[in-house]
């Protein structure tokens, strides 16, 4: 629970963060308002997928115990590698565009992995949880049930 919380955290410090470079990058480097750019959507990124999505699983952890799966870990840091790429991807990208450069296609292409990345920590939290719901159920079952008093 505590690297649960600890990796929000640092996404809400990091979500914050990349609103306010976005904020003042722009100003700094006299962008239109208005304007699209990746950097625009970097810091809703973070702080959903990053601090918003990982204050859910923390509520699952403590209900279902999700660590005590064997993909627990394999969806921490899968999920967390697909989020910290494609939002470097959004920033990286964001910040040629404010500054008049051309994004390659390798940007995309990187960013695209990261998406893929994180599809793949889903699948493997998905897969956590039903394992985990499912030896709940057992467990469940598993009580006897206390004779009523009369």
């Amino acid at each position: 629970m505590n690297r649960l919380f600890a990796a929000a955290s640092a996404y809400l410090v990091l979500g914050l963060g990349a609103g306010l470079f976005y904020r003042e990058f722009t100003k700094a480097n006299d962008f239109p308002a208005g304007e699209f750019t990746q950097l625009a959507v970097a810091h809703t990124h973070l702080l959903t997928l990053g601090f918003l999505v990982l204050l859910i699983v923390l509520a699952l952890e403590k209900v279902f115990t999700l660590s005590a799966s064997p993909l627990f870990g394999w969806f921490f840091w899968v999920y967390n590698a697909g989020v910290v790429l494609t939002s470097a991807m959004m920033v990286w990208h964001g910040s040629l565009t404010v500054l008049g450069e051309q994004a390659g296609g390798m940007i995309a292409g990187i960013a695209g992995l990261g998406h893929i990345v994180i599809t793949a920590g889903f699948v493997l939290l998905m897969l956590a949880l039903r394992g985990r719901i499912t030896a709940a159920k057992v467990a469940q079952s598993a009580v006897p049930v206390a004779a009523s008093e009369g």
